[in-house]
């Protein structure tokens, strides 16, 4: 086990900021940085790979990790269970790793909590509420009931926006991207300084 602990960075906006996309190049660009990926009960998609898009597993079997307390947060969205895994960020930021994770703003409220020390939380807000629309339905994968309903959620979570320690607004992809960057190489930068300075 490291001496030094990792970050936890959370990611969080509204469906269709571009977190997914952010989140993968921010992989490429902190390569040790490791992903972590939701476990849920809802049924897998045509295009998901289990174990690469989300881990799959049964109603019974997450209500019993529940049990265990298996799960930093987790979470009932509609008739399905979200949950991250525990065991999974302590391994990784306890080997002094950084571990990325992409989850709603009820998510990230619970991580506060417990990971307040070495978390990173980074809100990403679209320009605007027009901006964000037109981006969902250029997706073409929701149904107009769908993208008000999602739009709804939207103003909600951008009023929860204040509880994060940054906010970045995703007017352009590749700037967006260099403010991430920024602020995740600042906040290592200051980590270690903190902790050198602990050692005088």
């Amino acid at each position: 086990m490291s001496s030094k602990k990792g970050l936890l960075i959370v990611i969080s906006g509204p469906s269709g900021v571009g977190k997914t996309t952010l989140g993968r190049k921010l992989l490429t660009q902190f390569p040790e940085m490791k992903y972590s990926i939701s476990v849920t009960t809802r049924k897998t998609r045509k295009t998901e790979v289990n174990g690469h898009d989300y881990v799959f597993v049964c109603m019974e079997k997450f209500k019993k990790d529940i049990e265990k307390g298996c799960f930093a947060e987790w979470a009932e969205v509609g008739e399905n269970l979200y949950g991250t895994s525990k065991p999974f960020i302590e391994n990784v930021i306890n080997s002094g790793y950084d571990v990325l994770l992409d989850i709603d703003v009820q998510g990230a409220s619970k991580l506060r909590k417990s990971y307040q020390e070495n978390g990173i939380f980074i809100f990403i807000s679209p320009p605007s509420i027009h901006t964000l629309r037109k981006r969902l339905n250029l997706r073409k994968t929701d149904s107009k009931q769908e993208i008000d309903a999602r739009i709804i959620l939207a103003k909600k979570e951008i009023k929860e926006s204040n509880s994060y320690n940054y906010v970045v607004v995703n007017k352009d992809l590749n700037k967006t991207l260099e403010d991430l960057s920024y602020i995740i190489s600042s906040e290592k930068r200051n980590k270690m300084k903190r902790k050198n300075g602990n050692r005088k």
